[in-house]
């Protein structure tokens, strides 16, 4: 099952090179450990329910059109179940999983924005909120970000008003990976899979989910022997978006951008072919100064920051892709990292030889003023 499910307060890999955005949950993440559909063992995961499988496939098949079912391990506990569909016009797939969201307020809802066309493709996304303040997206786009085989992936979750989730997905062959495909599509509509997660049977099962464990208390980073380090601030809102606008060489079209926080991304063209690029801008990353800047070319400027060039193919299968980056840090670990590409999406083909910035205009870009005097939290 491909379907992510949010897991509260996750680290994010401080060493990763203009991540992708935050908006926008991702359909081809892993799921969370305690989502498997597997039968589940005597000594459950804390904090999971002990939902009997069986309940879980009766919803499901009250809760879409008349077909024949095959579920695994009905005689399981756990939070979720997937099975295999056949209403006689080819085998499917099918999941559905339930979780709570997180512990803040905004848990849970990338899982219910449509992701960004510029790193997920998808043929249609739809969100929207139901009476109550339940939010919903349903999805229709592929297991393979760059279509290297036609399987789809479609899904549609609901972000409830009191936290919790509930996540289907569907596919156009009987398993989600290593499956011929057995039909065109998936087999229910977009209608018919949010009717599938907005079902009011599911409430009874997900009050059965337990609280999260209270998060243990986070004093911060260790410094200096008798020092604690406070954790370092984050740049909320749309200055990031906004000021890699403002700094773009003249001449380029943006035709796309987004992100929020530490990272934004446009897409541009000069006349010659779309280009991404994108931005990552953080704090308190000098603990990782020697995994990131330990190799390649690397120099380091008066000033005392460090300043790193690579150039390499793209990494998310598009044909002729390549990947240009500019990564920066000072001494006192703020980080500006901008990367820029020959698409104007990685899992699409090259749409030029190289990318619409060169290395100069990057490194300018990415060591500009500018990027400092961005308020934080």
């Amino acid at each position: 099952y491909a379907g992510s499910v949010v897991t509260p307060d996750g680290p994010a890999d401080k060493a990763g090179v203009a991540a992708a955005p935050k908006t926008g949950g991702s359909p081809t993440a892993e799921p969370a450990p305690e989502s498997s559909g597997e039968p589940a063992s005597d000594a459950l995961k804390p904090g999971m329910a002990e939902i009997p499988l069986s309940r879980i496939a009766d919803v499901i098949k009250a809760n879409t059109p008349a077909g024949e079912w095959r579920f695994d391990g009905l005689d399981g506990k756990g939070q979720g179940i997937s099975g295999v569909y056949d209403d006689g016009k080819g085998e499917a797939a099918v999941g559905v999983f339930l979780n709570r969201a997180g512990r803040s307020a905004e848990a849970g809802v990338d899982m219910v924005t449509c992701p960004e066309k510029a790193y997920v493709p998808y043929d249609a996304c739809e969100t929207g909120k139901l009476p109550d303040g339940s939010r919903w997206m349903v999805f229709q786009g592929y297991e393979y970000p760059d279509k290297r085989e036609e399987t789809k992936s479609w899904r549609a979750t609901l972000l409830t008003k009191d936290g919790f989730l509930i996540d289907a997905s569907e596919y156009n062959a009987p398993a989600e990976k290593g499956a011929a495909i057995s039909r065109e599509n998936p087999p229910f509509t977009a209608a018919q899979m949010k009717a599938l997660v907005t079902a009011d049977a599911w409430r009874p099962l997900l009050d059965q989910i337990p609280p999260l464990p209270t998060a243990p208390a986070q004093p911060g980073k260790l410094g200096k022997p008798g020092k604690v380090r406070q954790a370092p601030p984050e740049i909320v809102g749309n200055t990031v978006p906004n000021t890699l606008r403002s700094l773009l060489p003249k001449g380029l079209k943006v035709v796309d951008d987004g992100g929020e926080g530490e990272f934004a991304f446009v897409v541009v063209d000069d006349g010659k072919g779309k280009s991404l690029v994108q931005i990552n801008v953080q704090y308190g990353m000098d603990d990782v100064a020697d995994q990131l800047f330990g190799s390649g070319d690397v120099t380091t400027l008066p000033d005392g920051r460090k300043v790193k060039l690579t150039q390499q193919p793209g990494e998310k299968g598009g044909e002729g892709v390549v990947w240009w980056t500019v990564d920066t840090l000072t001494k006192d670990g703020f980080r500006v990292v901008v990367g820029a590409f020959n698409t104007g999406a990685q899992h699409e083909a090259a749409t030029r030889a190289e990318p619409a910035l060169t290395m100069e205009q990057l490194k300018a870009l990415a060591l500009d003023p500018k990027w400092a005097k961005l308020p934080a939290k």
